[in-house]
């Protein structure tokens, strides 16, 4: 049997400041006046949490593990449970944040309000270790996806992973700024940053495939990660490990809406990687899996049919 038939590996998302996401469509957006708004829609939302919605999307199943309080919290559950997608909670004292993107009809753009969420106090924290040390099935696989609490400490970041790794899971990391160097510190499995944030972690602009590869090469070679993922927008994305590299070219498509595509792109990339696929079929499901996203609606995220339809036309080339 090989390992493509196999079965999956158990897969778990953290995600440490969730949100509702709230998008609507205005005709116009103009400052002072009323502005009527339709096609509202709540989705569940944060990296990990979405990275989880969507391998369900893909035939997968990944626990999405996550703080939640208040009325917003309830909310949040409740629209996983809509997307049957299962969940591992722990409770905060503070409310669940809630986002807000607007789609301006009028010139096609789109604003996102983004809330920091609240703090997690210290025994919530410890909460949050000890939830990932009692998930059963443990998971084999743990993303660590999207923004900190504000105040949260690097320290227990970097615990977390590293708690994580003498358990034999194979970690997965997408952060920016301090989190993702405390998390490299610390040693994963998988890195998924974008252009801006490896260019602010390497401390240098990186104009081309070359400089670009030789970044994410240092981060593999200093321990930081086995493999670096690196979404490039509208240039494609790189896949890279010591040994090889590839390189997937952008699909023509017209946005209908950016968020989660991030996201979709790491869920695509874990989902197929899980299932024992090579790492360039894994980077073309990843950018399908992104395209898809793209073709959805606000908050949405992808359909797994557009998904289908989108990985034929993918392609993926050797660079290195």
């Amino acid at each position: 049997m090989t390992r493509a038939r196999a079965a999956a590996p158990v897969i778990a998302t953290l995600t440490l400041n969730p949100a509702v996401d709230l998008s609507a469509v205005v005709d116009r957006l103009e400052p002072e006046r009323k502005l009527r708004c339709h096609d509202l829609r709540r989705d569940p939302g944060g990296g990990g949490i979405n990275v989880a919605r969507v391998i369900r999307r893909l035939g997968g199943q990944a626990v999405a593990a996550f703080v939640a309080g208040g009325v917003g919290g309830e909310r949040l559950r409740a629209l996983l449970a809509t997307e049957r997608v299962p969940v591992a909670v722990v409770p905060t004292q503070a409310e669940t944040r809630e986002n807000f993107t607007a789609h301006d009809l009028a010139t096609g753009q789109e604003y996102r309000f983004v809330m920091p969420g609240a703090p997690l106090r210290t025994a919530e924290q410890r909460s949050v270790m000890v939830l990932l040390k009692g998930l059963t099935p443990a998971p084999e696989i743990l993303v660590l996806s999207g923004s900190l609490p504000p105040d949260f400490p690097l320290a227990v970041h970097e615990r977390l992973i590293r708690q994580a790794r003498r358990a034999g899971v194979r970690l997965v990391l997408d952060a920016s700024g301090q989190a993702l160097t405390a998390g490299l510190a610390a040693g994963v499995w998988l890195v998924k940053p974008n252009l801006r944030e490896l260019e602010d972690l390497c401390g240098r602009p990186l104009p081309d495939l070359a400089s670009r590869l030789a970044a994410c090469r240092e981060i593999i070679a200093a321990g930081g990660a086995a493999m670096v993922a690196l979404s490039l927008g509208r240039e494609g994305a790189l896949l890279v490990t010591a040994e090889r590299a590839w390189r997937a070219r952008p699909l023509d498509i017209v946005p209908v809406s950016t968020i989660g595509a991030g996201d979709s792109f790491l869920a695509g990339l874990v989902w197929a990687l899980g299932r024992g696929l090579a790492p360039p079929e894994a980077l073309r499901w990843a950018v399908a899996t992104a395209s898809a996203t793209l073709l959805a609606p606000g908050t949405s995220l992808c359909r797994r049919a557009d998904v289908l339809r989108l990985r034929r036309t993918v392609t993926v080339e050797a660079v290195g």
